[in-house]
């Protein structure tokens, strides 16, 4: 990861407005345990382009990470309204084991009350 942080700091510092690049530093940052960081270069980039679904994810986790479910159910949320969900499974490999079971059983739980809201209906 320090390697990867390293070769991604060196491109965005190249092209500044390449987004692949700042998720890529986000991605080695997160790996070296420095989600604080990771979050403030996935802002960046959510702020130049609201509707990034990778980048969307990616902070949905940092903010489950930190216990916010509320955050993180939002993100998730707007991940779904932008209909690139395709981006999750890429994602979930980048994860640690233990975030990937957060996020998955995370999920789970949503998908559950959302079908269970619906019978009711």
């Amino acid at each position: 990861a320090p390697g990867v942080f390293q070769l991604a700091c060196l491109l965005v510092e190249l092209d500044t407005a390449e987004e692949a690049s700042r998720i890529l530093c986000a991605d080695a940052l997160y790996q070296m345990g420095r989600g604080e960081e990771a979050q403030g270069l996935l802002s960046l980039a959510l702020s130049r382009n609201p509707q990034r679904a990778p980048v969307l994810a990616r902070l949905a986790l940092l903010q489950l990470k930190k216990g916010f479910v509320y955050d993180g159910n939002q993100l998730l949320q707007r991940v779904i309204r932008t209909g690139d969900t395709s981006c999750l499974l890429p994602i979930m490999d980048i994860f640690k084991d233990e975030d990937r079971k957060l996020m998955q059983t995370h999920c789970h739980v949503q998908a559950l009350a959302i079908l269970e809201s619906q019978q009711e209906d």
